[in-house]
């Protein structure tokens, strides 16, 4: 008898649970739903929202966070690298700042541990603002309305940078881009993707893709090497995490991107040297997996990809505070 009942009991088990028999039925997904922001300080993220598009953080006065990650072009610039002072190229495409708060680091090889500490470095890296965290103390501090909001936040006389980056990170961790139809068909509303997304998700997680792209994020909490199944080639001067942490064997290792409105965040890869969805999806399987998806495989796929589109953040662009007669004059472009 307590055969037979612990017989029957894996079968319920089984029916119900793993193959998603009966009207309770539920089987955990590798993608979770995007959830809402709920935990943000309001008025030192408006501070933040303010600093993001303030150009007068870049020794020129004439770039800001959002040139190189346009909240009007899905948190990034569009372009297969950025351009910075002096119209100087980068070394490396532009990641979304879009959910960036979910990565488990910033930067392609992970140098900064989170938002905060990731907001300091384009303003000193002289291919991109090219200023000192120094200079945009000063800059802010002679510009009384900066002045007025800082010490209403922090209750502090004076600026520092250590502030100037916490109310960029505020800012940033808002935002997120919920309720993508598939984080509805996650939720339990079934029409929201249609059959051939479906089944690109199925061969997107049957091919391996989902070992790497998985979690809220679909992707974003892992560093993985650029051709696994075969050398990635590339012209890219980037080496990737062996920057960070100088073994070889992190050579061409980088943080896996998020998959999150990746229909908008084209060029792809960390060399920006792919225009298209197709492309990107035929290139990371011969490469990561070592397979030749054919054309219709490949459809499939990236009509999944689309569903990862969300809502993008809807905000006022804000109106900057004037500069006063003590603060430092923008540095032109050189002729």
């Amino acid at each position: 008898m307590k055969t037979i009942r612990l017989q029957l009991t894996l079968m319920s088990i089984l029916s119900v649970g793993s193959l998603g028999f009966g009207p309770k039925a539920s089987v955990k997904e590798p993608i979770e739903p995007i959830k809402p922001v709920t935990s943000v300080n309001k008025q030192l993220a408006e501070l933040g929202k303010k600093l993001f598009f303030e150009p007068r953080l870049s020794k020129s006065g004439f770039i800001s966070c959002n040139s190189c990650h346009n909240l009007s072009r899905g948190g990034t610039d569009n372009l297969a690298t950025s351009i910075g002072h002096n119209w100087q190229q980068g070394p490396i495409n532009s990641p979304t700042v879009l959910n960036a708060s979910l990565n488990l680091a910033q930067f392609w090889d992970g140098r900064a541990a989170d938002l905060k500490e990731q907001a300091g470095g384009p303003i000193e890296n002289p291919k991109e603002m090219a200023a000192s965290h120094v200079l945009v103390v000063d800059v802010l501090n002679s510009i009384p309305q900066y002045v007025k909001e800082f010490k209403k936040i922090f209750n502090h006389k004076g600026i520092e940078i250590e502030q100037v980056t916490q109310a960029i990170a505020e800012f940033e961790k808002t935002l997120i881009t919920p309720n993508s139809r598939f984080d509805q068909w996650l939720l339990g509303n079934k029409d929201a993707i249609n059959q051939q997304e479906l089944e690109g998700y199925q061969l997107f997680k049957q091919s391996g893709c989902i070992s790497c792209h998985n979690g809220a994020a679909v992707g974003g909490n892992s560093f993985q090497k650029m051709g696994i199944a075969q050398p990635y080639k590339t012209t890219n001067e980037a080496k990737g995490r062996i920057a960070v942490t100088g073994k070889e064997e992190d050579k061409h290792v980088f943080k896996v991107p998020t998959l999150r409105n990746i229909e908008l965040t084209y060029p792809y890869f960390h060399d920006g040297s792919v225009d298209t969805l197709e492309q990107a999806v035929d290139i990371m399987a011969k490469v990561q997996i070592g397979r030749d998806f054919t054309k219709a495989e490949n459809a499939k796929i990236v009509a999944f990809l689309k569903t990862l589109t969300g809502e993008q953040p809807t905000l006022t662009v804000p109106i900057l505070p004037p500069s006063s007669s003590a603060t430092p004059r923008p540095q032109p472009f050189a002729q």
